[in-house]
């Protein structure tokens, strides 16, 4: 391996990637290093049947369309994969597979960093976190280990097939929680789905799908609702074709909605008292889109097909009207609970001050407050489009134009040092 190099991408995902491509434009020598795969959690760390959330010919590296997927439908975990996989060797990404950085420091008195992988160390000028913000899977410590009940979190979640036999309790109702809820109730088993608070938009309407929405209606540029905004909940999915996800319809197939998980006791699960806010907020959310969007064309005079049918919510369910707060796991026969709670992030290689408390890296659009130092892939990043591959790209984008830019400064600081 290159003991030295002008940046040093950690992470060969969509990020990494993307950065790659960039760099690559503006002549920057540089090298990627992942310790797996190229996009490994899409291969090993997501369900059989996962597809995108958004439309093929949005959800994608605006540089490059899928050759197999009509743009109008959603691509699968594995066509994603190949994705990725022809996007590296069209831009002649200078990759190495199998190698895990497993210390980043400052050389002190100098303008680089010190890197230590397994496969030896090496210097660069800058780095760039390219590892994403899927790398710890979030499980609460609220069911005891040794309960007679099987935890796993939704990242290690393939197909109902695998589950012990028995009702399932899934906690979480962003996509994830969502999808996995259904398919598990199709599949024939009791489900039961633990609803926290979330955004549910309309999967598509008046035949414009949500992420052209967003766009047209200025919310992919929104900025983070907090400066620790890590993830925003949002119900969507591009499953069975694409459609708007609906709790009333899960209720109507047979899931058994709940509040927010809060504790555990003596056999016993408790839950909030929140469900029914947290539904009201979530069509609040849907209900507010297809007024602005209604607005939008109004405003704009475009010929769209009406749709008020839309604005109508079905009928509340049993679940909804009663709230059940508490279950006995076993008289449920609850086997399997899925944390379809989310990630942490996991910069313990990373040996630099810029870190806030919770491990949260400080940086402006991903500029960190160590100089040199850089983000990208991360939610929030620097809107809300940040969290997607398209987005990620055109933050890779801006990051790559500040390493031209750093370069130019030191090329003048040498220059003027050389006389």
């Amino acid at each position: 391996m290159d003991s030295e190099t002008d940046v040093l991408i950690v992470g060969g995902g969509q990020a990494g990637l993307a950065m790659s491509e960039h760099l690559t434009e503006r002549g920057i020598s540089h090298v990627i290093l992942e310790r797996n795969r190229i996009a490994e959690r899409w291969r090993s760390e997501r369900w059989d049947s996962l597809v995108a959330n958004g439309p093929a010919w949005h959800d994608r590296i605006p540089s490059m369309e899928f050759a197999d997927v009509p743009s109008d439908e959603f691509a699968t975990k594995d066509q994603i994969v190949e994705y990725l996989e022809t996007y590296a060797k069209k831009i002649d990404a200078p990759i190495r597979t199998g190698i895990e950085v497993t210390s980043v420091t400052k050389n002190l008195g100098t303008q680089n960093f010190r890197i230590e992988t397994s496969d030896g160390a090496m210097t660069a000028r800058f780095i760039v976190a390219a590892t994403g913000p899927f790398q710890k899977p979030q499980i609460p410590a609220m069911v005891p280990d040794d309960s007679p009940i099987e935890q796993i979190h939704s990242s290690a979640y393939r197909n109902p097939q695998q589950l012990a036999d028995g009702s399932v309790l899934v906690v979480g109702s962003g996509s994830s929680g969502v999808q996995i809820s259904e398919e598990i109730q199709r599949s024939g088993r009791q489900t039961y789905l633990a609803v926290g608070p979330h955004n549910r938009p309309p999967r598509k309407y008046r035949d414009r799908d949500i992420v052209w929405w967003l766009g047209v209606l200025g919310k992919w540029e929104a900025s983070a609702p907090s400066p620790d905004t890590e993830h925003l909940t949002i119900a969507v999915s591009g499953a069975n074709g694409g459609r708007t996800v609906d709790l009333r319809r899960l209720a109507t197939e047979g899931v058994q909605l709940l509040g927010r998980a809060e504790y555990f006791n003596k056999g016993n699960i408790h839950f909030a008292n929140d469900l029914v806010d947290n539904v009201k907020n979530g069509d609040a959310n849907y209900l507010s889109l297809l007024n602005e969007a209604d607005a939008y064309i109004s405003r704009n005079g475009l010929n769209l097909p009406e749709e008020p049918e839309a604005h109508q919510l079905g009928t509340d369910p049993e679940c909804l009207i009663n709230p059940t707060h508490n279950i006995d796991i076993t008289d449920a026969n609850i086997k399997t609970i899925i944390w379809a709670t989310g990630f942490r992030l996991n910069y313990d290689w990373l040996h630099v001050d810029t870190f806030q408390e919770g491990g949260l890296p400080r940086h402006h659009r991903g500029i960190s407050a160590e100089p040199g130092l850089y983000f990208i892939g991360l939610p929030w990043l620097s809107r809300l489009a940040s969290g997607f591959i398209w987005g990620c790209w055109h933050d890779a984008k801006f990051i790559a134009d500040q390493i031209q830019i750093q370069n130019k400064y030191r090329a003048h600081q040498a220059s003027r040092l050389s006389y």
